[in-house]
């Protein structure tokens, strides 16, 4: 029987989670296996063990949930596998952070062990918090195969990967020139330096013939070098020479080098070179093989080769050494308001100094593997993936970004000098003579495991590198290593990847991934890296698209910020307004790349949409009877899932709105394949809104009986919440178990998350036990006459509007037209229901003129009949209001005629008057038009 007693507003807090535990529970969120389909799967971007979920991954939470979810219903193996990253960096600083502040203890103080333990329970309490979010989105991940960056399984896959990598000769330890941070001792990821701008000084200083300009004089204290463009003619008569100059700390022998590295159209076209604190410097330095020297130390003072200014931290010494330059008459000008982008610490906002350290990278231009018949380096082959079509970027301006910065990549510095992370396989003999002869130069072994004897000398004495991976370097892993099954203590990389490449595997099936869902911000700092890795491990693609949004911001555009107070917690909107809303405003309106504006009144405004579902299917619950309630059904107890039900005669309404749920089918259909969300959630939210709702179920209420007999309500309303359902789960599947429970649907599946996608198919007119297939011409002619109908309704709403006509008055009115004879006397019952007005459609116009208003469309008019007393009032009101704009004209003109007002008003001060005329003309215009009828 249906429910009587549905509530009046739709209360998520009280569907939600029930709602989700339900989901989790059953299974629904596992991959069915045996389902025919082609696999789908998603990674999802693990979220930092830091803390709690931003917009940004909101928004990545509701886009995957969408593509999960359409799969799942398309009958698709499908796998959304979720998990969160150890954030090294961001992790030990807020535990040492906190750590300080409770027990006023340094990690040092604490000792390397202890202070892991206290990040585990840190990350143990923050992953708990962070799942719970996820829950809270919606979010229909397989959480039986949750995985964690650090856990056992993906910890053997980064160390048997490094291993690889070093036996390859893709992994090294040298001096290369990183990113510092002198707070943190350790260097940083590209991606975890953030750039600030700001006023500063910018010194143009004369170095011989030429002069050089800077912002960091300290660094300059043992330049030698002078880079000149080849074609600089200037400057011709000095490259390869040598020159006495005078400088900071004596004199020095500066050399001219011809290079393209410098602008011969910047200041003077000369560049002098400091290798060691400047990555395009550095490789010059690399190129010509000049000496390499370090100023600036890790922390952050001058070294020795400083000379006298040794010990100085960078601010002091820039002061002295200005002071010296000064005396010798070397500083030509300072420009005090010079703007440039100071590089910090993302985590602590210390300046970062670029500086040379021995640490272990990468190498990305040394062959790496055989691809597709070559050997080519990590670089190439990422390039190739994407410029050969094996990996799509959306949207496709990113593409040019992403060959721009492979372009310019260089080695990797993979290592960091911090204790949370994956410490690096690397043992060092304590015993070893080379150990004991040269020290910087360490005997060590690669290995996932502690070697048993040194080769070198036979001891068993080892320590492991202090150092830790760069979280880049495991979460690049990420599409497989989730995938792999536990390893044996005995497996290789290679052993492993090839037993979990047998049929059934997780591997095998979901990957490569089909769609990696991410912010655009980390294209070049995680997308890439993944297909690096991937590509070298496994000789595949991570995934087949790559699909980018853009950031988040505030109503005005702004970037969101502690600072300006205008960030907004998804958490909280989630509480205020629901899931189903919070994820609507993250994504309609939006496309991929481009940057969206979130603000309360746009949610508010999608859970008012969310409300209006609701009231749909509390209307068609309400007024409905039960499909076994039909006398003599002859689909009762028939068993067929989702079955049209047959009524005694298929209405115009009924025609059009089943042949306007098959276009939106068909559209829907293709923008989810065109990962179209915005434009496919649009359309669905117009049919329900603007033709379900506001039409089909208005219209019919325009019988007297029970909405289920003459009504394909509930049936349309199913499919189209089957359409909704990727984007606003929870209130459909509550309304399909409303629908289901009320008998007025007939479906065997479980939940609307596992039913199937609805299949556009030909429209079918059904009758008591028949249904019969509309061509496409007949389809055409019913959507035509529909909208003529709409006109007609909509034209006489109009009327009533213009002319002040209450509702609680019924009209009557004559209709004339030639094309539409037929379909207008057939449809008086519903015009007349819709518009409080009784019409009579006539050969030609009534007789007794004066007493109609007229509405003019291109195939009828209507003779809106009124009252002697009410005419007599509406030509009052209209000549009042027609006195009232031709003064309010005449006051425009006069203003406008007034040459000292268009001499001395502001330009758009004029403009907006002539705009307030031009409108009032028009309005006067139609009111005449009205009097001539």
């Amino acid at each position: 029987m249906t429910d009587k007693n549905i509530p009046k507003t739709y209360d998520p807090q009280k569907v939600e989670d029930s709602l989700y535990k339900q989901w989790e529970s059953s299974g629904l969120f596992e991959p069915d296996i045996k389902s025919k389909g082609k696999p789908f799967s998603i990674a999802m971007p693990p979220p930092n063990a830091t803390g709690t979920l931003h917009l940004g991954h909101a928004v990545m939470l509701a886009l995957e949930d969408i593509m999960t979810r359409y799969a799942r219903m398309n009958g698709r193996p499908t796998l959304w596998l979720p998990g969160t990253d150890h954030a090294a960096i961001a992790t030990e600083n807020k535990v040492e952070k906190d750590l300080l502040e409770k027990s006023k203890k340094t990690k040092q103080q604490l000792g390397r062990e202890k202070f892991l333990k206290e990040v585990e329970k840190f990350v143990a309490q923050s992953q708990d918090t962070i799942k719970k979010q996820v829950r809270k989105m919606g979010a229909s991940c397989d959480w039986s195969r949750e995985r964690y960056t650090l856990d056992a399984g993906l910890s053997r896959c980064v160390q048997e990967v490094f291993v690889k990598m070093y036996n390859d000769g893709l992994i090294y330890r040298g001096h290369r020139i990183v990113n510092w941070c002198t707070r943190c001792q350790s260097t940083l990821a590209d991606d975890e330096v953030e750039y600030k701008e700001q006023y500063g000084k910018f010194y143009y200083l004369k170095y011989g013939p030429v002069t050089i300009g800077t912002a960091r004089p300290e660094t300059k204290v043992l330049d030698k070098v002078i880079i000149v463009h080849p074609d600089d003619k200037r400057y011709k008569k000095y490259v390869g020479k040598t020159l006495d100059v005078p400088w900071i700390d004596g004199t020095v022998k500066a050399t001219f080098v011809a290079d393209k590295a410098t602008d011969m159209n910047m200041g003077s076209g000369a560049m002098t070179i400091t290798p060691a604190h400047s990555f395009v410097d550095f490789e010059l330095a690399q190129k010509y093989g000049f000496e390499i020297k370090q100023i600036i130390g890790p922390d952050g003072k001058l070294t020795k080769n400083g000379g006298k200014f040794a010990g100085l931290d960078v601010r002091e010494a820039r002061d002295a050494i200005i002071a010296e330059l000064k005396k010798k008459g070397l500083v030509e000008k300072i420009d005090e308001n010079y703007v440039h982008n100071l590089s910090v610490c993302y985590r602590c906002d210390t300046p970062v100094e670029p500086l040379v350290a021995e640490q272990w990278f990468v190498n990305v231009d040394k062959p790496a593997r055989t691809w597709k018949g070559k050997k080519r380096s990590l670089k190439k082959i990422a390039i190739d993936v994407v410029k050969s079509g094996d990996i799509k970027i959306l949207p496709d301006r990113f593409t040019k970004t992403y060959f721009q910065w492979m372009a310019n990549l260089h080695d990797w510095c993979v290592s960091r000098q911090i204790w949370f992370g994956h410490r690096i396989p690397v043992w060092y003999c304590k015993e070893s003579s080379k150990f004991k002869v040269q020290s910087s130069k360490k005997h060590y072994i690669v290995s996932v495991n502690q070697p048993k004897v040194c080769p070198d000398c036979g001891c068993k004495n080892f320590e492991q590198d202090p150092d830790t991976l760069d979280t880049w370097f495991s979460s690049a892993l990420w599409t497989f290593s989730t995938l792999l099954d536990a390893p044996k203590p005995n497996d290789t990389l290679d052993s492993w990847i090839k037993r979990n490449k047998q049929p059934g595997k997780d591997l095998q099936l979901f990957h490569p991934t089909s769609v990696m869902e991410t912010g655009y911000d980390i294209l070049f700092f995680w997308v890439a890296r993944m297909i690096l890795m991937t590509t070298y491990v496994l000789g595949e693609v991570p995934f087949k698209t790559v699909y980018l949004h853009g950031l988040v911001r505030d109503k005005e555009g702004r970037k969101m910020s502690k600072s300006l107070g205008n960030g907004i917690d998804p958490l909280d909107m989630i509480s205020d307004y629901g899931a189903d809303a919070t994820r609507l405003s993250l994504v309609l309106g939006t496309t991929p790349g481009n940057d969206t504006r979130l603000y309360e009144e746009k949610i508010a405004g999608y859970r008012n949409f969310v409300n209006k579902i609701w009231n749909i299917a509390r209307f068609i619950l309400t007024r409905s009877e039960s499909t076994n309630e039909h006398p003599n059904n002859p689909n009762k107890n028939s068993g067929h899932s989702d079955a049209i039900r047959v009524i005694r005669v298929a209405t115009l309404a009924d025609q059009w709105i089943q042949s306007r749920l098959q276009n939106l089918i068909s559209d829907v259909t293709n923008h989810f394949e065109k990962y179209e969300f915005s434009s496919a959630g649009e359309k669905i939210y117009d049919f329900l809104w603007h033709e379900l709702a506001d039409w089909y179920v208005e219209i019919s209420k325009c019988t007297d009986a029970p909405l289920g007999r003459l009504s394909l309500a509930p049936e349309i309303l199913l499919e189209a919440i089957k359409l909704l359902h990727p984007f606003t789960p929870f209130i459909t599947e509550e309304i399909f178990q409303r629908l289901k429970a009320s008998g007025l649907i007939k479906s065997d599946d479980e939940f609307l998350a596992s039913a199937a996608w609805p299949k556009a198919s030909s429209v079918q007119t059904p009758h008591w036990g028949v249904s019969r297939k509309i061509s496409e011409s007949a389809r055409k002619n019913i959507e035509q006459d529909f909208s003529a109908l709409q006109e007609l309704i909509t034209t006489i709403r109009d009327l009533r509007a213009q002319h002040n006509l209450p509702y609680s008055e019924k009209l009557d009115a004559a209709i004339t037209t030639a094309k539409y004879k037929k379909l207008f006397q057939s449809q008086e019952r519903v015009i007349e229901q819709l518009t409080k007005v009784r019409i009579q459609v006539l050969p030609s116009k009534p007789v007794n003129q004066e007493e109609y208003i007229l509405g003019h469309k291109a195939d009828f008019d209507i003779y809106l009949k009124l009252s002697r007393q009410t005419m007599a009032g509406q030509e009052k009101r209209l000549a009042k209001e027609r006195a009232n704009l031709e003064n309010y004209v005449k006051s425009l003109e006069s203003k406008l005629a007034n040459k000292n007002f268009l001499k001395n008003a502001p330009k758009e001060v004029v403009e907006k008057e002539k705009l307030k005329l031009k409108e009032a003309q028009a309005s006067l215009s139609r009111h005449s038009d009205q009097d001539d009828r």
